[in-house]
């Protein structure tokens, strides 16, 4: 439910920052986008300084938080999974750490959610990211020992303490531009209070709740940000499902039912793009792309975030600006079939060329390993055949080479062309409880045309594919594909392109 207000304040969030375009410079956007053409963000004082920063509240705020978590989930979920603190405690500490068998969508999304609750509730009492790091591991931490009678679980400590982290810090930070593009130097407006309490909860609480200690709103420093909202339906999926069969394997084939038209809303952020002079990559996810998309076929379709942990800027000649360095990312992409979700670490770059006067060309290539679950969705009414033939779950973990590619080519404030492809193959390496391995891909490919002030129309087509091999069961490949047409809400005409070159350069 959390999830959802946040989602809605984001759609809000994009109509209001779009009414502020009247109010800003045309040419000073050209030259520094900003969030939904908004004003530059007006850093207002005293966040993470003398008594606007604590390292006892958020501690108690994420005690207190998991203590009520594990009471409601004593009384309206199962009592004898959340006993009490002491005697979940008393079951797990000392035994050894397990692979758990919890639902794909409580280990993968409702997990990573709470590491960000954590983050957040660090983040929003003026702590620093690697600082509110150690809050998000330490809650997990707690959890897993404390907050129910299950064992410890390897996958859950990665998926809260990391995932969460890298899914949080966006989110804390878009909650935080939009105090800052409205505050004007002073107390942002009330209904940006709201907005930004919705996207991240544990800031407006202690915005709330403390009063002016935590009045100070988080320092961007005025990045480069490109963000759109897309609203589409699906015109024409179609789905190929293939099972090589073999006589010693007497599994039954993997059916599966799906959807064959859908709504979608997709809001994308780029949020520190390379280029923009003055603006330094000093601190943890300065630089991070976030993409959250719902549907009515599954609720939350996908979640790709990213962030730069550790790098630098650089440039090559007078048209290209880059960064490079170590990344971070949290991905979870169901697309009704099957699905996959991984926390990584990946060396990578993103940088924007300038292929001429007005056509630009940005884009990102990452490569890492992560540690992953996926699988495959199986249909209604059909039971589940788990990779480990017991029964137990239809997903497995393993370490994850994973690899992205993205393209966006910008021509001129009318034509938008996106290209993204990932790739995340759930090895065998760390997965003691699964003989097998998934190959997850990934394609995304849209046409914008800007049709009237920040208004426009995109076309896409979207590929997910998926092998899965396992010694007990058949190999099966899943391919599914959408076309679909939308709506699209642009930040700004000129689609977020960063123009760092002298007025002599760019009448070239």
């Amino acid at each position: 439910m959390r999830l959802v207000i946040g989602l809605i304040a984001l759609l809000v969030s994009a109509a209001a920052f779009a009414q502020d375009q009247s109010k800003t410079d045309p040419d000073a956007q050209a030259r520094a986008p900003t969030a939904f053409a908004a004003s530059e963000p007006r850093p207002v004082a005293g966040w993470g300084e003398g008594d606007g920063r604590s390292f006892l509240v958020p501690a108690l705020e994420i005690g207190s938080y998991e203590l009520l978590l594990n009471r409601f989930d004593h009384y309206v979920i199962d009592h004898s999974t959340y006993e009490s603190f002491p005697t979940d405690l008393r079951h797990n500490v000392g035994h050894k750490w397990v692979v758990d068998n919890d639902k794909f969508a409580t280990n993968q999304f409702l997990h990573p959610y709470q590491g960000a609750t954590y983050e957040a509730f660090a983040r929003s009492a003026g702590l620093t990211f690697w600082q509110s790091a150690a809050y998000t591991m330490t809650g997990s931490l707690l959890w897993e020992e404390a907050g129910e009678t299950t064992w410890p679980s390897v996958n859950d400590q990665v998926a809260t303490g990391v995932g969460g982290l890298f899914f949080g810090e966006p989110l804390f930070r878009m909650a935080s531009l939009l105090l800052e593009t409205g505050s004007d130097g002073g107390s942002p407006s009330t209904w940006r209070e709201w907005l930004a309490a919705a996207i991240s909860p544990p800031t407006g609480l202690n915005r709330l709740a403390f009063g002016d200690r935590f009045r100070g709103v988080f320092p961007s420093y005025d990045p480069a940000v490109f963000t759109r909202l897309d609203v589409g339906y699906s015109l024409s999926p179609h789905f190929r499902s293939n099972v090589n069969t073999n006589a010693n394997l007497t599994a039954p084939p993997t059916f599966q039912t799906y959807k064959r038209h859908e709504a979608s809303l997709d809001f994308t952020m780029s949020y520190g793009l390379p280029g923009k002079p003055g603006y330094d990559y000093q601190r943890p996810f300065d630089y991070f792309d976030f993409q959250f998309i719902a549907s009515t076929a599954n609720i939350f379709e996908s979640i790709f975030s990213r962030g730069l942990l550790y790098g630098t800027s650089f440039d090559a000649g007078d048209s290209y600006r880059g960064i490079w360095g170590l990344y971070g990312s949290y991905d979870y992409v169901a697309p009704q079939i099957f699905r996959v979700s991984s926390t990584a670490l990946s060396l990578g770059t993103t940088g924007q060329w300038w292929l001429s006067k007005s056509i630009a060309l940005q884009g990102s290539a990452l490569g890492g390993f992560g540690y992953a679950g996926g699988g495959v969705i199986h249909g209604a009414g059909v039971e589940s055949a788990s990779p480990l033939g017991d029964g137990q779950r239809d997903y497995h973990y393993g370490i994850t080479p994973q690899a992205l590619a993205t393209l966006r080519l910008i021509v001129g404030d009318r034509l938008l062309v996106d290209a993204a492809f990932r790739e995340y193959y759930i090895s065998k390496v760390g997965a003691t409880e699964s003989t097998g391995t998934e190959r997850i891909s990934r394609g995304d490919l849209a046409l914008t045309v800007r049709v009237h002030g920040l208004n426009g129309v995109t076309v896409r087509y979207s590929e997910s594919d998926r092998i899965g091999t396992y010694a007990s069961l058949p190999t099966s490949h899943q391919t599914l594909g959408t076309f679909s047409i939308g709506y699209t809400l642009l930040g700004q005409s000129h689609f977020g392109a960063v123009d760092w070159r002298r007025p002599a350069d760019a009448d070239r």
